[in-house]
């Protein structure tokens, strides 16, 4: 770099050479060249975590008139821009650094410190509002990552995961009420059985999306705690008493999500059970949505030689080499979302269970690996609901072709002729190519009257005992 291409800034190692035109300083310019390692940086939903904890410290500590008003007042909307994504550029630390994420909490402080420096009509670099003294007053990086890590996780579940998780729900319910008339062929083993409503496989899906809903709505509780306040080891030492329960009021106030001060500021630090027990929900929603979309792909099979009981959309061509081939590439792209968070839950749970003595660790790669888990599967389920399962249609005449032709449906002799007869009728009917219904009634079984009573396929839908008095 040329003279003009840099300043001088300063920390307790010695000066460091940090480009001109950025923002943070000689902690975060050493952590760049320390970690050069993935090129993975942190993302927009936990730098506006670190905004709102760094906007809500410095609220918090002018209340308690441990900052000067007009300072802390600079760092609020210096805060704020970094809330607003104006400085996402200036954090340019890679997520594979310090296990405490330090080089983050000290980005964050030099980026705020040095901007608010400017807002208060000082230059970039003179420390007027110092990273340390100002912004980062009453906290360290051990408090503030985890709270951070909270913050972004929870407002990620609330903001982007939890709305497309419902929308995705609306749109299976949708088709659930749909599709409620389509008999046909359940299947067990992927083995023909006894019939079902379309209708009732969907509900089946819907009800997979509104459990894993309620599994999120679980987490919220110890996500919603935070680490604030306890400070390097979790004894609250150059923090205010007060402190801890205002920053969590302006937290929540800013996020619009219900925060509170951790139950046990030793526990918050040293473990992150709660990122572990969170992801695990994640994770499970992950395996639901995977099933959903191998079901409606094997569904969708053919069009001519497979199940074909579903009409996919043609969302793109299929084959770069057979002309009219139509994939189920959204179903596709949900399988793939579900291998990357079950990836993502090894390394969550790795890191949530490590650490020594007053630490754990693993705190940015538990937090980098959470958040694109929430992403994921927030976009994907709005994708898949939008894009694949509004668009579906079911094959009726093909679907009412095939359940007539089941085996299965002398399932439904067992109570009236005996499994050892039914069977009897059922093997026949697949050696001599005719329905179980013809072949009970060449057998003598039952009557005409009596077998179209019993084998009914829509009656055999609901639960009961069909040709009974009952």
């Amino acid at each position: 770099m040329s003279d003009e291409d840099y300043r001088i800034e300063e920390d307790s190692l010695g000066e460091m050479q940090v480009p001109t035109d950025a923002y943070w300083g000689a902690q975060t310019q050493r952590a760049l060249q320390n970690f050069p390692i993935s090129g993975i940086t942190f993302g927009r939903r936990f730098v506006r975590a670190l905004g709102v904890v760094k906007k809500s410290a410095a609220r918090a500590n002018r209340d308690l008139e441990l900052i000067p008003e007009d300072k802390a007042d600079a760092i609020v909307e210096a805060a704020d821009e970094v809330i607003e994504g104006r400085h996402d550029d200036q954090f340019p630390v890679d997520v594979f650094q310090t296990g405490s994420g330090t080089s983050t909490n000290m980005n964050a402080n030099e980026v705020i410190a040095n901007r608010a420096t400017e807002i208060y009509g000082g230059e970039v670099g003179t420390r007027e509002i110092h990273p340390n003294d100002h912004v980062n007053f009453g906290q360290s990086s051990n408090d503030v990552i985890p709270t951070a890590m909270h913050v972004a996780s929870l407002e990620a579940v609330e903001k982007d995961l939890l709305p497309a998780l419902d929308s995705l729900r609306e749109a299976l319910e949708a088709k659930e009420a749909e599709f409620d008339g389509v008999v046909k062929t359940g299947r067990t083993h992927l083995q023909d059985a006894t019939p079902v409503r379309l209708g009732q496989e969907f509900g089946g899906y819907r009800t997979q999306v509104e459990k894993g809903l309620a599994r999120l709505d679980h987490v919220r509780d110890h996500l919603s705690e935070l680490a604030l306040g306890g400070t390097a080891v979790g004894t609250g030492l150059n923090t205010h008493p007060d402190f801890p329960e205002k920053a969590a009021e302006y937290i929540s106030e800013e996020t619009g999500v219900e925060f509170r001060e951790a139950d046990d500021h030793f526990e918050a630090q040293a473990a992150h059970d709660a990122m572990s027990e969170a992801h695990g929900a994640l994770r499970t929603i992950a395996g639901s949505l995977n099933k959903i979309a191998n079901d409606l792909r094997l569904l969708a099979s053919g069009p001519r030689n497979g199940l074909g009981e579903l009409e996919q959309p043609e969302n793109q061509p299929g084959s770069s080499i057979m002309p009219g081939k139509i994939n189920p590439v959204v179903a596709e792209a949900v399988n793939q979302v579900h291998k990357q968070v079950v990836g993502n839950d090894a390394a969550v749970s790795a890191g949530a269970a490590e650490g020594q003595i007053d630490l754990n660790l693993y705190k940015p790669v538990l937090a980098h690996n959470f958040l694109q888990s929430a992403e994921l599967l927030a976009n994907a389920s709005e994708v898949f609901g939008e894009k694949f399962v509004r668009k579906l249609e079911a094959n009726e005449e093909h679907v009412e072709r095939q359940v007539e032709q089941s085996m299965a449906l002398a399932t439904a002799l067992n109570p009236h002729i005996g499994y050892d007869k039914a069977s009897d009728a059922a093997k026949t009917a697949l050696k001599e190519d005719k329905t179980v219904k013809q072949v009970v009634v060449e057998k003598g079984y039952l009557s005409e009257e009596e077998a179209e009573e019993v084998i009914d396929p829509e009656k055999m839908t609901h639960r009961g005992i069909l040709g009974s008095d009952d």
